[in-house]
């Protein structure tokens, strides 16, 4: 195992935030057994002051975890040189059985957190508090996956081995090797091109729709979760290959080394900012029927919209950018 400030970091955190979660969750079937907003019991007035402690607890706890997910990938960049054919947070992710299970883990709760904070923003706005039961039933589902990436990522740390000869991005993300991170390699520029500009087109149009129309607002998040993942994918087949200026480097890692202009962190920040924003803004628009929360739904559901459309632009101005400025020519991009 390696000790380091940032790994000790880590796994404090997820211990804490492990814990915070269980104590919130035996407080969350209280809630779904007991809670009766009609009532004037002195229960019922105890339920509803700790909700207000316990919600402040939870923001600060996901606001951690979006912090640990940004910590555990610089972590694993930074260790790159620790390993014998690691040359970017890939090699360091291949080490053991644990590191992808783990990131992908934290990628899943930072966008599930980001939907609970929004239910729970928008049920603070309701005088009678009708999401209640619905978002901590929501943080049920998502405390086993917090204890589930705390004892993943124990397990990462706790079994790296120095002395493992680990794999490289050229391994991985090549289109001669076998898994899902080849199939996405071998997508060809024509391909990546036509499935991130027309999910983001798809996104736009929903978008504009739900802000014209106000309708829709769920399919928006779809739209917004669709095109994360199709840009995902672009990015490791088609716009990373402009980055490094080298036809065959897929690593959807290294560019986030200052000797691509740090041109990662670029791409991922508004990508990421930007879905959470879309899923925020489908899970507060789906409520606008109940009466309490109309017109909270109407005031802050096309302003998450707006602000995803403009991340999810920002993103694709950039990732446009980075193909336009680079010197690689690719001939057959169209083939």
């Amino acid at each position: 195992m390696f000790l380091s400030p940032a790994i000790l970091a880590l796994i404090l955190v997820s211990a804490v935030i492990s814990l915070m979660l269980i104590l919130a969750s035996g407080f969350a079937i209280q809630v779904l057994q007991k809670w009766n907003i009609n009532s004037g019991s002195e229960l019922q007035l105890n339920l509803e002051r700790r909700t207000y402690l316990i919600s402040t607890l939870l923001i600060w706890a996901f606001a951690s975890e979006l912090i640990s997910l940004m910590l555990f990938i610089y972590n694993a960049e930074s260790m790159s040189g620790q390993f014998v054919g690691a040359m970017c947070a890939t090699g360091v992710l291949n080490v053991n059985e644990w590191g992808w299970p783990t990131l992908f883990l934290k990628i899943a709760i930072f966008f599930s957190g980001t939907i609970w904070l929004a239910l729970n923003y928008l049920d603070n706005k309701g005088f009678d508090y009708p999401l209640v039961r619905v978002k901590y039933l929501l943080l049920l589902l998502i405390v086993p996956m917090v204890i589930t990436e705390f004892y993943m990522q124990t397990r990462y740390f706790m079994e790296m081995n120095p002395d493992v000869i680990t794999s490289c991005c050229g391994s991985l993300f090549s289109v001669d090797a076998k898994g899902v991170a080849s199939e996405v390699s071998s997508l060809t520029p024509r391909q990546a091109i036509i499935a991130m500009y027309g999910s983001g087109l798809l996104l736009m149009l929903s978008g504009t729709w739900y802000l014209l129309r106000n309708k829709g607002g769920l399919l928006f998040s779809l739209f917004g979760l669709t095109a994360f993942i199709t840009a995902i994918m672009s990015i490791i087949s088609y716009i990373s290959l402009y980055i490094y200026e080298h036809p065959h480097h897929h690593c959807p890692f290294c560019i986030l080394k200052s000797g691509h202009d740090y041109a990662g962190y670029t791409l991922y920040i508004p990508l990421f900012l930007a879905t959470s924003l879309a899923l925020a803004a489908g899970t507060i628009s789906y409520w606008k029927k109940i009466p309490s929360l109309n017109s909270s739904v109407a005031v802050y559901a096309p302003k998450l919209v707006y602000l995803a459309l403009i991340f999810f632009n920002i993103f694709y101005i950039l990732a446009t950018w980075w193909v336009w400025q680079s010197n690689l020519t690719m001939e057959s991009i169209w083939q």
